[in-house]
């Protein structure tokens, strides 16, 4: 089970094509063969430790006061596998942090899965989690070449079962009010 934000709208198409590019190195699309859009997940429990009602909880007050969240990525990052993980790196977001460190004080950490601990979580936005041992140059330097700057709304929280990709509940965060 995974407590997440998702981008579900237009502008999650700007790290679908990074999926496809990246796709180009793994054995098949992993990102589009999840079934689900582009997403921070903030902690994954294996159940039955914390049920689906807590998680959702927890989500629900990380993201009481919280709006649409405007997130600009500027590098392309990986972890090492293997297999190799491409992932796009935010900006530094204190809305993510906060979230995070919220879910984290609602729910022991010692039951969440080790890499989404305080001290450990890395933000991060997947690319692509298959790359293919024979491409891990390539998609390494297509990391590194990446040079420019996309901005994509995260606007949906969620708390997710997988495999396959079930959706428990789902909020819509509201609008940022513009001045």
């Amino acid at each position: 089970m995974a407590i997440n934000i998702r981008a579900d709208n237009s502008s999650a198409g700007e790290i679908e094509r990074l999926w496809e590019q990246v796709g180009a190195f793994e054995i098949e699309l992993s990102m589009r063969a999840l079934g689900y859009l582009p997403h921070f997940t903030f902690a994954i429990y294996d159940e039955p430790t914390i049920d689906e009602q807590a998680a959702w909880d927890a989500m629900l007050a990380a993201a009481t006061g919280e709006t649409q969240l405007r997130v600009e990525f500027t590098r392309i990052r990986w972890f090492e596998g293997p297999p190799l993980v491409v992932w796009a790196q935010p900006a530094v977001d204190e809305h993510l942090a906060r979230i995070h460190a919220s879910i984290s004080a609602a729910i022991d950490p010692e039951h969440c899965r080790p890499y989404y601990r305080p001290g450990a979580w890395t933000p991060h936005c997947t690319l692509g989690i298959g790359v293919a041992d024979e491409r891990r140059d390539d998609a390494i330097a297509f990391a590194r070449a990446f040079d420019r700057s996309i901005e994509v709304v995260f606007d949906v929280v969620d708390c997710v079962a997988f495999p396959p990709v079930r959706v428990i509940a789902e909020q819509r965060l509201p609008t940022a009010l513009q001045f």
